[in-house]
């Protein structure tokens, strides 16, 4: 445990690549970060990658 304050703030940046990481929903196609939610006539929903255009649920 850190002596001081700054010693947790210098932890931040590591946690925020994490949660960047566990957050972000890439395209098992091409690996693209840019994807949209899709919503579906049935209440479903399906995701579509806007820079190749693969799409899956």
């Amino acid at each position: 445990m850190p002596a001081s304050i700054l010693g947790e703030v210098d932890d931040l940046p590591e946690i925020e690549v994490i949660r960047d990481r566990i957050t972000r929903l890439d395209c098992p196609s091409c690996g693209s970060a840019h994807v949209a939610l899709v919503l579906g006539d049935n209440g479903g929903f399906s995701y579509v990658c806007t820079a190749c255009g693969h799409s899956w649920s």
